[in-house]
């Protein structure tokens, strides 16, 4: 048995991407995308026309709308190979806006739902700021199932619990680059690798925290540079991973242990925590890797978002 489909006996395997016609290969259950993965496959020759068809059939609707019919329509390619759900985002721009985001994430539903898609396939992914986990929050109650992404810190996870929402994406690897960075020459590989990188440290602190108190929410590691770092977090309750390192785990025949269980997290003593939004605000801002990368992180999706609608407005 390969690394793939051991680790698919502790762990609900998730695809990252855009390019759908590398999905069936390995046979992911769900899938997750995101404004640059989706830049990335409308400038591949296989994908360009998705591009021009829908820019061609919806020339006279606002660029906003000719966007999210776009994401639309990869996400139910994705649907039309996978068996479980998608993720789909709404557009970074609006992550300190959470009517617009509210506005927004029901178009997304209301153009799957035209599309015959139903709506537990479909995952609403939104910036875990403190507007986005509120605007998650009233869609989780409207039936809306929401993705909280962009996540680095414990205070985002212990919110978008508050909110119940349905799933958050903790960003293993960009934590590791930030630590990694951050210590320059000091940095020690190996004594920050499987358990011990940061990133690894910090979904297993999160996980604990929701299995011990029982929060429904689902976490699904993200955001991986190295399949160590995957294989740390086996037994977390859904991971996605890249293409490449789908690849590479399926090429690897090495032994898979199971990292997380619900039942260690149960017997940790663990103290519960709340947060209000002065008291979000404070914890995000006292953590100097979560407040850079979130914001980082939003900046880089809503520049793909741009240079999406600027090949819209070419064509």
């Amino acid at each position: 048995m390969n690394q793939l489909d051991a680790l698919k006996q502790f762990t609900t395997v998730v695809a990252d991407t855009g390019d759908f016609r590398q999905l069936a290969q390995f046979q992911p259950r769900d899938a997750t995308t995101n404004p640059s993965l989706i830049l990335k496959a409308v400038q591949k020759a296989e994908y360009a026309p998705l591009l021009q068809q829908t820019v061609e059939r919806y020339r006279a609707k606002p660029l906003d709308e000719v966007m999210d019919r776009l994401l639309v329509r990869f996400g139910t390619e994705i649907l039309g190979i996978i068996p479980g759900r998608v993720s789909t985002e709404v557009d970074a721009r609006l992550s300190f806006d959470a009517g617009a985001t509210i506005a927004r994430a029901r178009r997304l539903m209301q153009l799957y739902q035209a599309e015959g898609v139903q709506p537990e396939r479909v995952l609403v992914k939104i910036a875990s700021t403190w507007e986005g986990i509120q605007a998650a929050a009233e869609l989780q109650r409207e039936g809306i199932r929401t993705n909280l992404t962009l996540l680095f810190s414990f205070c985002q996870a212990v919110a978008c619990g508050q909110a119940r929402v349905q799933l958050i994406s903790p960003f293993v690897g960009r934590i590791y680059d930030w630590y990694k960075k951050s210590a320059g020459g000091a940095w020690d590989e190996a004594a920050s690798a499987g358990a011990n990188d940061p990133g690894v440290r910090s979904v297993r602190e999160i996980y604990h925290y929701y299995k011990h108190f029982g929060i429904a929410t689902e976490v699904m590691g993200a955001s991986f540079r190295n399949t160590g770092q995957i294989l740390a977090l086996a037994g977390c309750d859904l991971l996605t991973i890249s293409p490449d390192l789908l690849a590479e785990l399926a090429g690897s025949d090495a032994p898979v242990q199971r990292a997380l269980d619900p039942d260690s997290a149960a017997r940790l003593a663990l103290e519960p925590v709340q947060y209000d939004e002065p008291g979000f605000r404070y914890a995000l801002n006292a953590d100097a890797m979560a407040t850079e990368k979130l914001a980082e992180g939003i900046r880089a999706f809503a520049a793909d978002a741009v240079k999406l609608e600027q090949l819209m407005k070419a064509l």
